[in-house]
């Protein structure tokens, strides 16, 4: 019969327990894969411990492996199987995850973890809630993909980003749609501005039709059809800083597909709108202006500066200077330019249609919103305003 063997102690050791030189203790076994694995401990309780999670991992169908799968290896693995991967996901994960927490091992990561990683990024890094909600996303799938995989249990992501928002008083920024008064006098500063002129066709086209900047810069000559007057998006350019990329350096442009797939569609041009293009294109004409730039395979970009490339947007300098031509002619003037970002005219475009009592799942559709209910938010905020204005006058009627 074969002898037990034993630890200093005398204790019995169990099938694939070791006690070593240094006194500590090992346990081996192997995984699915047949490769043989080990733990450690510093005593024999501790390392039977070790052994019944194991155990039960094996009874549950969590592979063993997977304590040996860096969250690094996930997210390569994700970015491997997801077609059509946005830059900005890539861009996201290898500035704020993969520096920080991307070589931690999924089977030690504890949802303490990822809270405390998050208030990192809130605290030290000043990051932004939408910058965060943005890490979250590609986190949160990366470690989805080990959930469904069997090597973990639960994500351990799951609910962080609300309770962070809930934590640091959080609040998203609302959107502020321009007034009609508004609207016109930013059209026609540009319209009638020396300067800024040529960024008119851009922005007229941004208010007409709900686009997203980066489906607008990305818009193609063979993308519109004036005959028809319809307008197809199927992509979008997005500008991002490509530090993270091995030999790439610098900022620069991508072409991405849509952000969702309800986003590849057709918008209706607006009178307003073709006759933006047109003038864009007769502008082009007249100064001999042509598309320079390739992208990803896409070229004879719409929207181009005086060299030919995509273009940039430059709103915070055009509301600055035409408030200071308003104050010229008025010490009070009637109306200024808010402070707005280019997305707030994508929000202008669905307060004018819902203004208009255009159908809502109409205006779902042109603005290629994936679920209603986002739809629903700003057609309330919309009703809400107008309905505050129309009671605005009832209260001397009413009065006897």
């Amino acid at each position: 019969m074969a002898t037990k063997r034993k630890d200093k102690s005398r204790v019995v050791l169990k099938t694939g327990e070791v006690q070593r030189k240094d006194g500590t203790y090992q346990f081996s076994w192997q995984d699915s894969q047949m490769k043989r694995r080990f733990v450690y401990a510093r005593t024999l309780d501790d390392l039977r411990e070790k052994e019944k999670r194991i155990q039960k991992d094996k009874c549950d169908g969590i592979k063993t492996e997977a304590r040996y799968t860096t969250i690094d290896e996930l997210f390569d693995l994700w970015a491997n199987m997801k077609r059509g991967l946005k830059n900005n996901y890539k861009y996201m994960y290898n500035t704020f995850v993969r520096p920080v927490i991307g070589s931690k091992r999924i089977s030690t990561l504890k949802k303490s973890d990822i809270k405390k990683y998050y208030n990192y990024l809130v605290d030290e890094r000043n990051l932004k809630p939408s910058t965060i909600d943005n890490i979250h996303t590609v986190l949160h799938q990366v470690l989805q993909i080990a959930v469904d995989d069997d090597f973990i249990r639960n994500n351990p992501s799951d609910n962080v980003l609300r309770e962070l928002k809930k934590a640091h008083c959080f609040q998203s920024e609302k959107r502020r749609a321009l007034t009609k008064p508004e609207q016109e006098l930013f059209l026609n500063f540009l319209k009638t501005h020396p300067v800024y002129e040529h960024w008119y066709p851009v922005f007229a086209v941004m208010i007409g039709t709900g686009l997203r900047v980066g489906e607008v810069t990305g818009l193609r000559w063979c993308d519109i059809d004036m005959e028809s007057g319809m307008i197809d998006v199927n992509h979008t350019l997005v500008y991002y800083d490509h530090r993270t990329e091995g030999s790439k350096s610098g900022c620069y442009f991508n072409v991405n597909t849509t952000k969702t797939p309800a986003s590849m569609r057709q918008v209706p041009m607006l009178g307003f709108v073709k006759e933006a293009f047109e003038h864009e294109k007769q502008k082009q004409e007249d100064l001999g202006l042509h598309c320079e730039v390739t992208i990803d395979g896409y070229t004879d970009f719409i929207f181009i500066n005086r060299f030919g490339q995509a273009q940039h947007q430059a709103i915070r300098r055009i509301i600055r200077d035409c408030n200071d031509e308003q104050f010229l002619h008025s010490d009070e003037p009637d109306v200024l330019l808010p402070h707005f970002s280019c997305h707030s005219l994508r929000h202008t475009f669905t307060t004018r249609m819902c203004e208009a009592g255009v159908n809502i799942k109409v205006i779902q559709d042109a603005l290629g919103h994936s679920d209603i209910s986002t739809t629903l938010n700003i057609y309330a905020d919309v009703t809400k305003e107008m309905k505050a204005e129309e009671f605005k006058g009832l209260d001397s009627y009413f009065k006897v």
